[in-house]
């Protein structure tokens, strides 16, 4: 192979890594997974136009279902952590702030294709009597259902979801990528509770015990290892303080995954920890024991001795309240 020939299969192979160098940056452009946006979005079912999911108080309102107690406002979510469906994630990576678009999901990717297995008759005895009608939401042996039919002492009990089988159409617009951080756990625990609770990051210094590295010449020296020594110093750590309600501490998803929550915070908010604080109102100046003496022993010495005390005269007020009976 001549000179010339092999100046031509370098320059050659040059330009192909251009190429490749200028698709990948192409494809990297635009919001990405682990990206965080605020989206709006309406679903409805292909067939039949039923309602599956909105982010707009005036579907809702159409839809009637305003009053459910959920706020429909546009949505803080992380593109690729399942949020929302996974087709429409896959259409806003590589989209931008501003563009809309619209996806149909099939049955199977979306609710599941229909079972008729699904399908089964049981015990009426194994649903509460409250519930025991066509159309009722039930939970049979840890399975969520709804009775299609019930007659004496069998129903028919269809554990598909509700809308298991039907294609989805999703229209969704990206309103903005967020990265303000405390933005971000908001939506967060919007998406696990269905909520926003009082929430700040602050950066505080705190005392950390840290192990020190051991002499290599004492170590050798040594025949047998020491025990690690710690000692105290201070780190600053950045703290998502979380405001707890008495509606979060309740809430159920709480209860049971707030760790879970907790640490899925931590890797996706970029903090080093999260603290929850309990506030307990006060109770307007009535405490346990203004309230334990109030209800405490009733009896005649204890009235007259605090009327004592308030410097009125209890023969005036019994001398009134006869003459008011008269």
């Amino acid at each position: 192979m001549t000179e010339d020939q092999e100046a031509d299969l370098e320059e050659q192979a040059d330009d192909v890594d251009e190429e490749v160098a200028d698709e990948t940056a192409e494809e990297a452009d635009g919001l990405q997974e682990g990206d965080f946006v605020e989206i709006e979005y309406t679903a409805y079912t292909v067939e039949d136009e039923q309602l599956v999911d909105t982010t707009d108080p005036e579907v809702a309102e159409e839809e009637g279902v305003a009053d459910q107690g959920q706020e429909f406002k546009p949505r803080t979510i992380a593109l690729g952590e399942g949020h929302i469906f996974e087709d429409v994630e896959d259409a806003i990576v590589g989209s931008e702030s501003g563009d809309s678009g619209t996806v149909t999901i099939s049955a199977a990717d979306a609710f599941g294709e229909y079972d008729p297995d699904a399908v089964e008759t049981v015990s009426a005895e194994k649903i509460d009597e409250d519930d025991r009608y066509p159309g009722a939401n039930v939970q049979v042996d840890g399975r969520q259902g709804y009775i299609s039919t019930i007659i004496g002492g069998r129903a028919r009990v269809d554990f598909n979801h509700p809308l298991a089988g039907d294609d989805v159409e999703y229209e969704y617009t990206v309103l903005e990528e967020v990265t303000d951080r405390e933005q971000q756990a908001a939506g967060l625990f919007e998406m696990y509770l269905g909520m926003e609770p009082d929430l700040w990051i602050e950066t505080d210094e705190v005392e950390e015990e840290v192990p020190v590295e051991p002499d290599e010449e004492e170590e050798a020296e040594d025949e047998e290892p020491a025990e690690p020594e710690f000692e105290t110093e201070i780190v600053e750590k950045e703290t998502l303080y979380l405001e707890a309600t008495p509606q979060m501490t309740m809430n159920q998803q709480w209860m049971m995954g707030k760790q879970q929550i907790g640490q899925d915070i931590i890797d996706k908010v970029g903090v080093d920890r999260v603290i929850v604080q309990e506030v307990i109102e006060g109770m307007g100046g009535m405490g346990m024991g203004g309230m334990m003496g109030g209800m405490g022993d009733m009896g005649g010495g204890d009235i007259e001795e605090a009327l004592e005390d308030a410097d009125v005269d209890a023969d005036e007020i019994v001398e009134e309240l006869e003459g008011a009976e008269e």
